[in-house]
């Protein structure tokens, strides 16, 4: 009976081992499951640091012109057709970033289109213009100005609106803490000689200044002011001049 049995299970493990089943006993285990895919690193994004402004004391006289606008500043009074120039020396300030800086000052409604009598229009190289709008080291303002003396100011010369750079990037001590304003400041001051305006004195202790007043040199008791027509109308002082004292 013995001999039976065990040749019972010699055959049926046989019968196993030919059709490929395992003569182990189940365990219901289920086969192990693939390994979780990594997460992908997390890439935090970065802005672009500004790059530093920097300029020799004189420049070449060499210039990056920047191209034609889109768009008209104004609706109404004359076309002034303007060109911007950078100074190829200048590094920091490209002339597209630049052009865009100056229209959007000559845009602004509280600027010299506010009065319905000016409208300006950016044009590109070649192209016929009113003025030129210069970025210049402050070497090549005084030859552009006529002033080899003064490489402090900006000026306006004919058809030359020069905006000295070393203001540009460092202000002046009455704009302590507001660049930015005074950067439209400049603009609006040197453009404003350009339309026939001349200079301006503060009207009273605490007023604000003038924009044709020289602000630059000093407020002279008036308050910063970078507009001509900072509530919707023209802001205007008494016509003159303090005398210059030039850093």
């Amino acid at each position: 009976m013995t001999t039976r049995i065990h040749r019972w299970a010699l055959a049926v493990c046989a019968a196993g081992l030919l059709t490929g089943c395992s003569t182990a006993v189940a365990t219901g285990t289920a086969p192990p499951a693939p390994p979780a895919p990594r997460p992908s690193p997390t890439v935090k994004p970065t802005s672009a640091r500004p790059i530093p402004i920097s300029y020799p004391a004189r420049g070449s006289a060499r210039w990056m012109v920047a191209p034609a606008g889109t768009r008209t500043a104004g609706t109404g009074g004359r076309l002034m057709r303007y060109r911007v120039v950078v100074e190829r020396e200048i590094k920091g300030v490209p002339a597209a970033g630049f052009a865009a800086a100056v229209g959007t000052i000559l845009s602004d409604p509280r600027g010299w289109t506010a009065g319905g009598q000016w409208r300006f229009e950016r044009v590109g190289p070649g192209e016929p213009s009113d003025f030129t709008l210069y970025l210049a080291t402050p070497g090549t303002r005084g030859e552009l100005c006529g002033d080899l003396s003064d490489g402090y100011t900006s000026c306006r010369n004919g058809a030359k609106v020069v905006l000295n750079v070393a203001r540009w990037t460092g202000g002046v001590p009455g704009y302590q803490g507001k660049l930015g304003t005074y950067r439209q400041y400049m603009v609006n001051h040197e453009v404003g000689h350009r339309l026939g305006h001349g200079h301006e004195l503060c009207p009273a202790p605490g007023a604000l200044a003038p924009v044709m007043l020289q602000q630059t040199l000093g407020l002279h008791g008036c308050r910063p002011n970078a507009w001509p027509y900072p509530d919707g109308t023209l802001y205007q002082g008494p016509s003159g001049q303090y005398p210059a004292q030039i850093p």
